[in-house]
């Protein structure tokens, strides 16, 4: 019996595992249906108003345990689930040919621009090697050199390798700067689970799942990117607007309820209120934001107002009106940073008004407000509330700190001025480097003469305050302005560490770099083609399951029955295995899957014929069953070991439909000698240890003892 509960455990716990790994892809599935209904009818809603508050009670409800499932379940492939597949290529040769000076290009660099081209749309081979080949061709035979076209600064340190040196790490980190534009691009446009990945020298692939606007993703894969310096204003102006529309809001909100009604309406106001409450507990501890109610309390009391509004109420008495006083500040946390250097953040709450006119606020917001909080700037009778010359912007990147710690999204957003005061055509290089005294990472800096003139009358006007730079619209650094900054040379300081410093040096160079992308390749798959490949896949997968269910049944009687809860049983962990490694499932894999059925069973059949021809020489029932598992093994593992070695020759050298039809077959082949061998082995023993005398494997009667 002892023997057999560890038989039983060998059988069941892949089972249970596998059922556990799977259940979030169930769920997620489910919670799925429930968010395009939510998203349907909020489609359907008469105003944004009612859109906005079908959404937010689906993302209270459900919001969290979304992600969390969908962090969790098996991804499909683009071929199941639709979306765009999408090659971009970055164009090296306009670099090159940007990057040469003006007033030097003659016709023979022309010429040799020209050639290139021609044999870099033929060839796969590097864009600046072809340059550099031609240029040996053209250019140089004519007395010309590298530096005859290229300036690489001082002139004392210029050198072709130099040059060459310079030229391909412009390409590089054009790479680098379209990818990280575009992932930006497409987190904004909110494509889920995108795959993007560096392919070559030039090439960037995309796999966008879900993607229904082709004509929208495409134009915004090739828009240029706008590299922007604004002046930050977060001011006391800013704050008495915000001030301005809490009192608007709260007073619609009370007409709307009568000022005796003590319970407010679910309308889009009650909504902020609702979410601010909700997510007190948690910005309380994160972002110390201002709907912490004992906080509200204690500064209330602080301020020793005789009209204060919240003396005599308890705690939650006051929780609750200064959520109602204030619907659109408890979204967000607000600091207050007095002018002192070295000065402590205070916690600003809008109670009263008083508002500090020396000094600087800072406003942080978790993720999940945001829609509440564009949803209110984006009213019409709520714009006129802003300056005119005001504008709010997000930055680019999550509270790294918070996100590690905590799980919760934080950011930071900016009250701009308008207008830039620089855009980023006048940049000409960025480079990360080290301060040398403290080695903190820093970004170093160039303009051109008429950039490098702008910009000492910028900075100088705007000592001690702060410069946004912003690409497409989302703040990647505010730096303060220390001194005024002449020769068009800057160092940027205040990363957190070198991988922020190289983010910001490649945001910069997207305002230096003029190397545009092209879509070179598109697939698109519709929902309706993904979910008829689905349908498709399962159908084969099902016709060929039972065909070997029914054949191994029909050929060996109860050792077929015990093969095909082993096929049964490799199916199922395949898929479970393909989940719990984050793996993606293919119409490919499907095809891995299938052709894994087959080896399954062929592994039992060995095994099987073995037995049948012990048996057959006159062996007991259980020796013939030692003998034929050891003696089919050798023979099992070598032929899944030379289709293994062919699979991950695939997986290696393979792309795209390739690495995932590969990807199955090897977790077939481990999946397979497990249950193929240990699970059916356990099975039989299993159903001997219970006191059978005989064991049919299809042989005849009188040799099934």
């Amino acid at each position: 019996m002892k023997n057999n509960w560890g038989k039983l455990l060998l059988v069941l716990l892949p089972v249970v595992a596998a059922i556990a790994v799977m259940i979030p892809t169930y769920q997620a599935g489910q919670l799925e249906t429930k968010e395009k209904e939510a998203r349907l009818r909020a489609k359907q809603a008469g105003n944004s108003e009612d859109s906005l508050k079908i959404i937010e009670e689906f993302k209270n409800k459900y919001g969290q345990d979304l992600i969390d499932y969908k962090k969790n379940q098996l991804k499909l492939g683009l071929d199941l689930r639709g979306g765009m597949y999408v090659t971009l290529e970055v164009d090296i040769i306009k670099l090159i040919e940007e990057s040469a000076q003006s007033e030097s290009v003659d016709e023979y660099f022309n010429a040799v621009i020209n050639k290139t081209k021609e044999e870099v749309a033929k060839s796969d081979q590097d864009a600046l090697d072809i340059f550099l080949k031609n240029f040996n061709e053209i250019a140089r035979p004519k007395g010309k050199s590298l530096i005859s076209y290229f300036d690489i600064g001082d002139f004392r340190d210029a050198s072709e390798e130099k040059i060459i040196e310079k030229l391909r790490k412009n390409a590089d980190d054009a790479i680098d700067q379209a990818q990280e534009v575009i992932r930006q691009r497409i987190d904004q446009f909110g494509v889920s689970e995108p795959n993007i990945q560096k392919v070559g020298t030039s090439r960037i692939i995309l796999e966008l799942p879900g993607v229904e606007n082709q004509d929208q993703m495409r134009s915004l894969l090739q828009t240029t990117a706008r590299l922007e310096f604004h002046l930050v204003k977060n001011n006391a102006d800013i704050v008495r607007a915000f001030t301005r529309i809490d009192k608007y809001l709260s007073e619609i909100l009370k007409k709307r309820r009568g000022i005796e009604v003590s319970e407010p309406v679910k309308d889009s106001v009650s909504v902020a209120v609702d979410s601010a409450k909700a997510q007190a507990d948690v910005v309380a501890d994160t972002t110390k934001t201002a709907s912490d109610s004992t906080m509200a309390a204690d500064t209330t009391k602080k301020q020793k107002d005789t009209n204060n509004p919240y003396e005599g109420m308890s705690e939650d008495q006051i929780r609750k009106k200064h959520l109602e006083d204030h619907p659109f500040t408890t979204l967000f946390a607000t600091y207050y940073v007095p002018p002192q250097e070295n000065a402590r953040w205070i916690e600003y709450y809008y109670t009263t008004d008083n508002v500090p006119q020396e000094g600087e606020f800072s406003f942080r917001i978790l993720k999940d407000s945001m829609d509440k909080f564009y949803e209110i700037l984006n009213r019409p009778e709520i714009k006129p509330f802003i300056p005119l010359d005001y504008k709010i912007t997000v930055e680019a990147k999550p509270d790294k700190r918070m996100l590690e710690q905590s799980q919760i999204e934080v950011y930071e957003f900016y009250c701009l001025k308008r207008e830039p005061e620089l855009t980023g055509e006048v940049i000409t290089d960025a480079m990360q480097s080290f301060d040398p005294t403290s080695n903190a990472p820093i970004v170093n800096m160039a303009m051109n003469d008429d950039g490098a003139e702008r910009w000492a009358r910028i900075t100088g006007a705007n000592l001690k305050k702060r410069i946004a730079i912003v690409l497409d619209d989302r703040v990647y650094s505010a730096p303060v302005v220390q001194a005024k900054i002449t020769g068009g040379r800057s160092q940027i300081s205040g990363m957190s560490n070198s991988e922020e410093a190289r983010l910001l040096e490649v945001v910069l160079k997207a305002g230096a770099l003029k190397a545009p992308v092209q879509i070179i390749e598109e697939r698109i798959v519709g929902p309706s083609l993904g979910q008829d490949s689905i349908n498709a896949g399962f159908t084969a997968s099902l016709a060929a399951f039972l065909l070997v269910i029914i054949y191994m049944i029909l050929y060996y009687n109860k050792g077929g029955l015990v093969a095909d809860f082993a096929v049964l049983l490799n199916i199922t962990l395949i898929i479970s295995a393909l989940a719990a490694l984050k793996g993606t499932l293919t119409l490919p894999g499907i095809a891995g899957i299938v052709l894994t059925m087959g080896m399954a069973v062929d592994a039992n059949v060995l095994i099987f014929e073995r037995i049948r021809e012990e048996l057959a020489k006159g062996r007991s029932l259980r020796s013939a069953i030692d003998e034929g598992f050891s003696k089919a093994l050798s023979a099992i593992v070598d032929g899944n070991i030379t289709t293994g070695i062919t699979a991950f020759i695939l997986l290696v050298f393979g792309s795209g439909p390739i690495q995932g039809f590969a990807t199955t077959l090897l977790i077939g082949i481990l999946t397979t000698l497990f249950t193929g061998i240990l699970i059916t082995r356990a099975l039989i023993e299993i159903v001997l240890s219970k006191g059978a005398t005989e064991f049919s494997f299809g042989q005849p009667k009188a040799e099934q003892a």
